[in-house]
This record gives C-alpha cells, sequence and structure tokens, in this order.
C-alpha cells in the first residue's frame, strides 16, 4: 500500500480477533521503528515486545482491561531512558564510532556539550525529552503496521508505575511510555471499524507563512 492509503486503511482498533502477525511483519515494524531519528541519533529508548500470554494477561488490567491487550498477537512497550547519563551518551557514541571504523575520540567534543546540556536539566526533564524520541519511533511503527495491513492500537491509557514494576523497567533504568499491540481487527465486533475517519480540515490544520 502507498502510505496515504495505508494511513487512510488503519484506525484506533478497538476489538482484535487473537490471530497471529507473521514475524517477518513484526519485524519490518521494528526496523521502521529502530529506524527512527532522534535527537543526536541517542535512540534513548528501547522496545519491549511482550508474546506471553501470562505477561499480557497481568498488563490487561494495567491497561483499563482494554481487551486489545489480551487479543493482540504482539504488544510493543515503548520506554524510555529514566534520564541522560555520560555513561549513556558515552556508550552511543562508542558504538558510532565502532560501526563507523572511526576513532574513538571523534565525537568527544559534541558529546561532551550534550553531557553538559543534559546534566544541567533534572532527571525528569530529560526523561520528557527521551520519551518523545521515543514518539517518534511509536508514530513509525504505526505507519509501517498500515502499510502491511497489520491494525495497531496507540495506547496511554495505563497505570505507568504498575506496568514499569511488572517488567522490572527502573532496574534498566527505563520507564514506561506508550504501548502498541499489534493485530487483527475483529470487524464484527468493532464499533469503531466501520466509522468514517474524520480529522480536522486542513483550513485549520494548516497555517502558512509565505
Amino acid at each position: 500500500m502507498q502510505l496515504l492509503d495505508a494511513l487512510n486503511w488503519r484506525y484506533a482498533t478497538k476489538k482484535m480477533n487473537g490471530e497471529p502477525v507473521p514475524q517477518d511483519k513484526v519485524d519490518k515494524i521494528l526496523d521502521a521503528a529502530q529506524l527512527a531519528p532522534t535527537s543526536s541519533g541517542l535512540q534513548p529508548f528501547k522496545i519491549i515486545v511482550v508474546t506471553n500470554r501470562e505477561v499480557k494477561a497481568k498488563i490487561h488490567p494495567i491497561a483499563n482491561n482494554q481487551s486489545q491487550i489480551i487479543d493482540s498477537s504482539h504488544l510493543l512497550v515503548f520506554a524510555a531512558w529514566d534520564n541522560y547519563t555520560p555513561e549513556r551518551i558515552d556508550s552511543v557514541f562508542a558504538h558510532t564510532a565502532a560501526e563507523r571504523g572511526v576513532p574513538a575520540d571523534t565525537f568527544e567534543g559534541y558529546s561532551n556539550r550534550l553531557k553538559s546540556m543534559f546534566g544541567s536539566r533534572t532527571a525528569t526533564q530529560n526523561f520528557e525529552h527521551a520519551a518523545r524520541q521515543a514518539y517518534i519511533s511509536f508514530g513509525l511503527a504505526i505507519a509501517a503496521a498500515a502499510e502491511l495491513q497489520v491494525d495497531a492500537t496507540p495506547m496511554e491509557g495505563f497505570d505507568n508505575a504498575a506496568l514499569d514494576e511488572l517488567l522490572g523497567l527502573p532496574q534498566q533504568g527505563l520507564k514506561s511510555v506508550t504501548l502498541l499491540p499489534l493485530g487483527y481487527r475483529d470487524s464484527e465486533n468493532d464499533w469503531l471499524v466501520n466509522q468514517k475517519k474524520v480529522r480536522m480540515p486542513k483550513s485549520l490544520f494548516l497555517s502558512q507563512i509565505a
């Protein structure tokens, strides 16, 4: 599907039918998420892929008993760094230098500026910045799923602290940001499936400075 056709096809699926999504399609969705642009290329988040039914059953009440948690094929949990630390920043640039085959100190000046900038902010401010980077990846995952005609439901309606504890995220220096169940729509039981897609008209949505 062309991207605009795919975006018109997709909707926030309210009821999934439990059918599995082929792994090759899931891999492509995750590839798109991994390739998302992020500030300074830091990629300050991870994606936890949950397929275990028992774990999804535990997440279900944490996510306000939304049925897509249980009925999804794969549940993607986007979790951002709880803070930017010198060690994390150094790790990213060490990896970049190694992959590009350049001296380890190539990015030292730039990384030091980042460490100074983030070091002057609170952990809460830095987490909020990292979470915004996760949302870029989240959006690309949604678009990639639509192109593959895989249904997805963006979710913020869950108890972040409870989910973090369940998945052991604090021990990994992470905090949950958002959820993305992947699966296939249950067309006979989803009240939203045949509703017209509605967005604000461009006359209100766009503003141009020429």
